[in-house]
């Protein structure tokens, strides 16, 4: 075959072994050097290809379809810089474990260090940010058997025992456009059976058991962690309540599922009262940094229980690591631990309810929305099975702190990096991810940030709803030291940062249907319709400060309240 038939050939075979394995979408930035494999996409019958201007929203929005589908996407661009703006997404990827398979062009070798244009050296490009990398060569007939055990290995590493990104960098000759021939037959390939756990061992469990049986704790049900059903049975069969981060998919109506701790535990009389001697963490740690602080200074026994190797524990407080299924080991605790402490669980859902009522008499019917009552109305106004993208900084801790029950929705965040960039893309990729009603809680900066997410968003077919709340810089800042201890224009310049754009044109400009909302009842409204929709909320930033200490200063006198009644 001629050189451009051999790379089309190839081309079509990876992309025909990756749907054999269960890839159905892949995000295309465009490009040139990158045309044999975006014709092999294109060409497919069972992928879906989104095409994305700029690389990083590309990286962002493959990022954010991974993490709704819960399958490996692909994602693709042409050599030289436009790789490296794939790197925050497949940081991002690989903190969070989402399975990711990173496709980028590259010049052949002849051209390599010799100065040609959009030609980087893109050997390992993004370090330990993935999982592996492959570098194919520059497709030969000759090592034709071997194309699709490349496409095993890259679906391999992007699946394994811990998921992630995978790079796969393709030097491609010119001509760029041919036409692909017969392709090398299918070979039998198992690839990794994600969330298959052999059963823990009698005597782990037995020592686990010992670590929980009659002691006062509580389970922390964070991202990638365990299902509501089993987290409650065990919650019942210990007497512990449950800390449920709204990014785990467990936080109900039950008033065991505690949802307003962060608010009461700013107490340091109350924090003391509700100190465990044991904790049993599923999944990631909470965003919350007070419910992180008393975890630690608690002094608890802390067992972590997590579906890969990989320890989130950053206050190294974790004396045990199991790498196990939660709902089976919720199983299996339930007939071992015994007697529960009821109590202790009694104390916790006491306080609870406290908390919800203080908390919703102030926020669910605002005249004038605040930054809480923005995020408990987005949530809470959302239709049955959808998800909702919370941006990091404020929004994702407003949720955490304020939002009532979440099992209506699937709540997704950027918590592996922590990051802010890339946010409007990965609203974008999760809701082409799956058919299902999107949401998106954002701030200014963040929108502003990740506004080529918006192009073409009108044209996508989804139905995206986003929620801007817009205090005119970084609202987080004003909840940090730096605020009480900087001179006001010092912090303004460096910290506050007001942009003074015009969001309201700015989605004009990309063709989105936009409107401001000050009340809750006409948030509600605009979150009731079809999107795609921009919703922008104005507020100010040191009001907001002010209005959180209310709120927690309420909090605390009723919960306080509660406890002597």
């Amino acid at each position: 075959m001629q050189s451009a038939d051999v790379t089309a050939t190839f081309c079509a075979t990876l992309v025909d072994e990756w749907v054999s394995l269960g890839v159905r979408a892949a995000v295309i930035a465009p490009g040139s050097r990158s045309t044999p494999m975006a014709l092999a996409l294109v060409a497919s019958p069972v992928i879906q290809t989104h095409v994305f201007h700029d690389e990083r929203s590309a990286a962002f929005a493959a990022l954010g379809a991974a993490k709704s589908s819960g399958v490996p996407v692909l994602v693709l661009c042409t050599s030289g810089t436009a790789a490296a703006n794939f790197l925050p997404a497949v940081a991002e990827a690989s903190h969070a474990e989402v399975p990711l398979l990173v496709l980028t062009a590259d010049r052949p070798p002849e051209l390599q260090g010799v100065g040609a244009p959009q030609t980087i050296d893109q050997k390992h490009l993004y370090g330990s940010a993935v999982r592996a990398y492959f570098d194919a060569g520059v497709p030969d007939d000759e090592s034709s058997d071997g194309w699709r055990r490349l496409a095993q290995r890259a679906f391999r590493s992007a699946t394994s025992e811990r998921p992630g990104p995978t790079h796969v960098n393709l030097p491609f000759r010119e001509p760029l456009v041919g036409s692909a021939g017969p392709l090398p037959r299918r070979s039998t390939f198992a690839p990794y059976a994600g969330g298959t756990f052999k059963p823990l061992g009698t005597e782990t469990l037995a020592k686990l058991a010992t670590r929980l049986r009659k002691k006062r704790g509580v389970i922390i049900a964070g991202a990638r962690g365990i299902r509501l059903d089993s987290a409650e049975r065990l919650s019942q069969a210990l007497g512990w309540p449950i800390i449920a981060d709204p990014t785990g998919g467990c936080r109900g109506d039950a008033a065991s599922l505690v949802r307003h701790a962060d608010a009461w535990l700013r107490d340091q009389e109350l924090s003391a009262r509700f100190t465990p001697e044991s904790v049993l963490r599923f999944g990631a740690l909470p965003a919350s940094k007070v419910v992180n602080q008393w975890l630690r200074e608690s002094g608890a026994e802390m067992t972590t229980v997590s579906r890969t190797p990989f320890l989130v524990d950053p206050d190294r407080t974790t004396s045990m690591h199991i790498v196990t299924d939660g709902e089976r080991l919720c199983d299996d605790l339930c007939s071992l631990v015994g007697e529960s402490d009821e109590a202790w669980l009694k104390q916790w859902s006491s306080a609870e309810r406290a908390a919800r009522g203080v908390i919703g008499r102030l926020l669910d019917d605002e005249s004038l929305l605040t930054e809480p009552g923005v995020a408990r109305t987005t949530v809470a106004a959302l239709p049955n099975d959808s998800q909702i993208v919370v941006s990091s900084s404020m929004p994702i801790r407003d949720v955490e702190w304020y939002s009532g029950s979440c099992a209506h929705v699937t709540v997704l965040s950027n918590r592996g990096a922590n990051g802010i960039d890339g946010v409007v893309s990965t609203a974008v990729g999760a809701a082409l991810g799956t058919a299902r009603t999107t949401a998106l809680l954002i701030g200014d900066v963040a929108f502003l940030h990740d506004s080529n997410g918006l192009i073409r968003l009108a044209d996508r077919g989804i139905d995206l709803r986003i929620v801007v709340v817009d205090n005119r810089g970084g609202g987080i800042f004003s909840f940090l030291p730096q605020r009480a201890l900087l001179a006001s224009e010092a912090f303004e310049k460096v910290f506050g940062t007001p942009h003074e754009t015009d969001l309201s044109l700015l989605a004009r400009a990309h063709g989105v249907r936009v409107q401001s909302v000050m009340s809750s009842s006409q948030l509600r409204d605009a979150l009731a319709s079809r999107g795609p929709s921009i919703a922008i909320v104005r507020t100010g930033r040191d009001e907001n400060v002010a209005h959180h200490d209310d709120i927690h200063r309420a909090v605390i006198e009723e919960v306080r309240q509660a406890l002597t009644a």
